[in-house]
């Protein structure tokens, strides 16, 4: 552990790094339980695979001034978006805040991507860093939720991602990892990677980027990525998973020879293709990250989706437990 930033709240930021037998480093930081990076040993050299800031400071900067894109941290209480900023609960109606036009985006005021975590342990045995997180209720969520999120990596080339919640009241959750993954390094485009989803249908979004309660086929689209091709630009879409017994997405990089497959109990995976920053902010190593630059692969239930009855549920209620897991595995040739 090393500490890298004391925050203007006196609130102690640190380094935590999980490796394995073949060379894989993963950098951890307690402050959004964030995924800070990620080298793999490819066959052009090592290379960090996400994209991010080099400094905790250039992270909080990016939330200060109103322009994060949410870089590798764990994102909710509601990842994506709520439309109108409000749903039903018990009868009542709940008014969120409104940090996305009129609409709330992923957990709005008291997200739990800008805040320091507490760590909690390592395993040695099973190579695990353990963060937790009290969100308590506010004017907006009810409910103190205590939040876990356990980070393992293994000696098969498998980052595991594993999340617990209860809450004291009845309320909405939807947790993920926001991570921008370029397999071929920061400086790479991932319209040069091929992309499979096991999928076959999409929502349907409206001009504000809201899902309409309405499915759109693969088939014949743009984004039909059922069998492996390239990426192609614009993708911020929510796919409905066919099974969680199969990767539900596969991404692979020819010119490193990386192949990462996402697993997940989540009945949904948002894609988005996206990476560029503020020109206030300075990224990794001083590349400039540009719309094409990351892939985010946020396995969760659906957004809005305590609007429409259809929809997965995303309502913890008291007694209950919330539990989700996702794998990034990698294949190095």
């Amino acid at each position: 552990m090393n500490t890298i930033s004391v925050t203007k709240h006196n609130t102690e930021i640190s380094l935590y790094t999980l490796t394995n037998k073949n060379d894989i480093e993963a950098n951890f930081t307690n402050y959004g339980a964030t995924l800070f990076s990620l080298f793999l040993p490819t066959k052009n050299g090592k290379k960090d695979v996400v994209l991010g800031f080099d400094t905790i400071d250039e992270y909080i900067k990016a939330y200060e001034i109103g322009a994060s894109p949410y870089f590798n941290a764990i994102v909710g209480r509601f990842a994506g978006r709520i439309k109108n900023s409000q749903f039903e609960l018990n009868g009542k109606t709940i008014q969120l805040d409104q940090n996305h036009g009129k609409h709330h985006l992923h957990g709005g005021k008291y997200q739990i991507s800008n805040v320091a975590w507490h760590f909690e342990n390592y395993n040695q045995e099973s190579n695990t860093l353990t963060f937790s997180y009290l969100s308590k209720a506010n004017e907006f969520y009810p409910g103190d939720v205590a939040i876990e999120v356990s980070y393992t990596l293994t000696d098969d080339n498998q980052l595991h991602i594993q999340y617990k919640a209860s809450t004291t009241e009845d309320t909405l959750l939807n947790l993920t990892n926001h991570a921008y993954f370029n397999l071929d390094g920061l400086t790479g485009n991932t319209l040069d990677q091929k992309l499979q989803i096991n999928a076959e249908k999409f929502l349907e979004l409206d001009a504000e980027n809201i899902p309409t309660g309405n499915y759109i086929p693969m088939e014949n689209h743009a984004f039909d990525f059922r069998s492996s091709k390239y990426v192609v630009a614009g993708i911020d879409h929510c796919f409905v998973l066919k099974n969680q017994t199969e990767p539900a997405a596969i991404l692979e990089s020819e010119k490193n020879g990386v192949t990462m497959k996402v697993y997940t109990d989540q009945p949904a995976v948002q894609i988005y293709v996206g990476g560029k920053t503020s020109e206030e902010l300075v990224n990794k190593e001083s590349v400039a990250f540009h719309t094409e630059s990351g892939i985010c692969f946020e396995t969760q239930v659906f957004p809005d989706a305590p609007n429409h009855a259809d929809f997965p549920n995303a309502i913890l209620r008291k007694g209950e437990t919330y539990q989700q897991d996702t794998t990034f595995e990698f294949i190095i040739s």
